[in-house]
């Protein structure tokens, strides 16, 4: 099977992760847009798998929730006339060790309590001893903590205040502005002083200035929700394995001692081509063939 040579095949992942979109990777590679899209799912799904295979047994003590959002094909309020039934809002939810920022589990879907309960159970999974939990106020993560974690979690939500949108903002994308925040103990006993979503919420912003789908008011959002979920699998791979943290001068996946090495595009390739590498078949026999020999 003819395959890119290895320097385009890196080129076209690291730039996936960079910020640049699909076509312009295709331009400044030289390679058609089909062929960025194939390593775009490929890549997809070998990091789903590493993500799955390595990220066990975290040993944490402070975890951050939040949920992020973008949107698929068409924004919510039109996505019923476009008959696309992956059309509308896009939430991923994530959860991040606020010691080595790594992303321990994530989850693509809606903004529902059936989202965060999915998000909820696959942290507590993925963790090896107690933690620190802390989470914005919205309702969806209270059934899904107690679900997950019961009472083994030191639990708190950190409810922000918001003012009023001002006039000249009203009709157009402008947060309102946060006077303030409380803290509220739900389980548990969560240390006050370190209840905080300050270090998802920059994780977010990386998100946003790391993936070109993120990006607000352009038109390089997902078009197929499969491929908006093969992209986050690779930036969170990327994000986790192979990408120098500033702070800690490691990787995420090295500052948590989930593994011993900084990880390169050509590791990630590697798993690629294993993935597709047929598995050798063993000598075929006949039914009622003569054996004796």
């Amino acid at each position: 099977m003819n395959k890119l040579p290895l320097a385009k095949r890196v080129q076209i992942l690291s730039l996936l992760c960079e910020g640049s979109s699909m076509r312009t990777i295709s331009r400044v590679v030289d390679v058609s847009i089909n062929t960025v899209t194939k390593m775009l799912v490929d890549a997809g799904e070998t990091c789903a798998e590493l993500h799955d295979e390595m990220v066990r047994e975290v040993r944490a003590s402070r975890v951050q929730c939040d949920e992020i959002w973008s949107f698929c094909y068409a924004k919510q309020r039109v996505a019923k006339t476009t008959g696309n039934a992956d059309a509308g809002d896009v939430w991923t939810w994530t959860a991040l060790d606020a010691e080595t920022k790594l992303i321990v589990s994530y989850y693509v879907g809606d903004r529902s309590s059936e989202s965060a309960i999915v998000l909820m159970d696959d942290l507590r999974s993925r963790l090896a001893n107690r933690v620190q939990l802390t989470t914005d106020g919205h309702k969806a993560y209270l059934e899904a903590v107690e679900g997950a974690f019961g009472d083994d979690v030191d639990y708190a939500m950190l409810v922000k205040i918001y003012g009023d949108i001002p006039e000249a903002h009203k009709g157009r994308y402008s947060p309102a502005e946060c006077v303030g925040a409380r803290k509220q103990r739900i389980t548990g006993n969560p240390d006050k002083a370190a209840v905080s979503t300050s270090y998802v919420e920059r994780q977010n912003l990386t998100m946003r200035m790391s993936m070109r789908r993120f990006t607000r008011l352009t038109n390089a959002f997902s078009k197929k929700l499969d491929n908006h979920m093969h992209a986050l699998s690779l930036y969170f791979a990327f994000y986790n394995f192979i990408r120098i943290h500033k702070s800690l001068r490691v990787s995420p996946a090295m500052a948590a001692k989930i593994t011993d090495k900084l990880w390169s595009w050509e590791d990630i390739i590697a798993r690629m081509d294993a993935r597709e590498t047929p598995k050798p078949r063993g000598p075929y026999k006949k039914r009622g063939a003569d054996n004796s020999n």
